[in-house]
């Protein structure tokens, strides 16, 4: 049994999210830690906490018998948060908290194969009761396919090299373990074996099998509907491209013209969003945080508050 999870960046966690009593939404409840401190430090908080890991949800759960009805629980991806609610009375919620990435638990399982640093089956899913196996998809996948997926959600270098020869070993029967993967890498790719080019691969991949990237377009574009005005959304993101898509689905996006063809007497601007950022720059862990828990040292924080209708 690996160790319980850290929570990252606790303290400025709730000095955003806390807005008073009302309902919260933790959209990646974990192992809880978020959820319990939000809880004792806000007496009004009741609690929506949704997870795709059973397992996650099995330990939450204990973890917060303790607040009571005050809490409940949901196995839900992101693209079901909207029945989740609605399945509680749809009440508008007071704080939001997107906690993405994995949490140590999964990366400690071996049998999840999520880390390229122990043994295990080649399956990266976050909920093993749904989907195949990233050994699997890899036998169904074009080489064209991978090549975007290594490159959008890992920007790996070679990606193109590496998916040619990962569909081959994957067809071939010789892809079934986190083993078989990181050897293939380094075959594959010239140059020193180095952690962070692993990391990558094993990030794309496992990102492309659950359907990260969608969940959170997702989820982003249903949160100005289901937060009430003055509520708040707290982002925690762990690589560029989720904090890059958060940046730019809650402040707006850049119009799509040319600044130089427009008139000299115009300046592009972006659509008004339903947010006021409240963090115009990002939050991140530190020194002692990330000595502490070195899996904080990527975290990027970000608090938006709903406009009024």
């Amino acid at each position: 049994m690996s160790a319980r999870h850290e929570p990252v960046l606790v303290a400025e966690v709730l000095q955003f999210l806390r807005n008073g009593p009302g309902l919260y939404l933790d959209a990646t409840l974990g192992d809880g830690g978020h959820a319990e401190a939000l809880l004792e430090s806000e007496s009004g908080a009741r609690l929506l906490g949704a997870d795709r890991d059973p397992a996650a949800l099995d330990f939450a759960r204990e973890r917060l018998a303790r607040f009571g009805d005050r809490v409940t629980l949901a196995h839900a991806t992101f693209r079901e948060l909207p029945a989740a609610h609605a399945r509680i009375g749809g009440e508008p919620f007071t704080g939001a908290l997107l906690d993405l990435g994995l949490s140590s638990r999964q990366i400690d399982d071996a049998r999840r194969g999520m880390s390229f640093m122990s043994e295990g089956p080649l399956d990266l899913r976050m909920d093993p009761s749904r989907g195949e196996s990233a050994a699997d998809r890899l036998r169904e996948i074009t080489e064209e396919q991978l090549a975007w997926v290594l490159e959008t959600h890992g920007d790996v270098r070679g990606a193109r090299r590496l998916a040619r020869v990962l569909v081959a070993e994957a067809r071939s029967g010789a892809l079934l373990t986190t083993r078989d993967l990181v050897a293939t890498i380094e075959r594959a790719l010239p140059g020193r074996p180095h952690p962070r080019r692993l990391a990558q691969v094993f990030q794309a991949l496992r990102i492309w099998i659950n359907g990260e990237a969608e969940d959170l377009e997702s989820v982003l574009s249903w949160l100005p509907s289901a937060i009430t005005a003055g509520g708040i959304v707290v982002t925690l993101a762990y690589h560029s491209g989720e904090d890059r898509r958060i940046k730019h689905s809650l402040r707006g996006r850049a119009p799509s013209v040319n600044p130089r063809r427009l008139p000299p007497t115009a300046e592009p601007r972006l659509p008004e969003g339903p947010w006021f950022e409240l963090t115009r720059k990002v939050v991140t862990p530190g020194h002692d945080e990330e000595v502490r828990n070195p899996r904080a040292r990527s975290a990027k924080l970000r608090a938006f508050r709903r406009k009024p209708a």
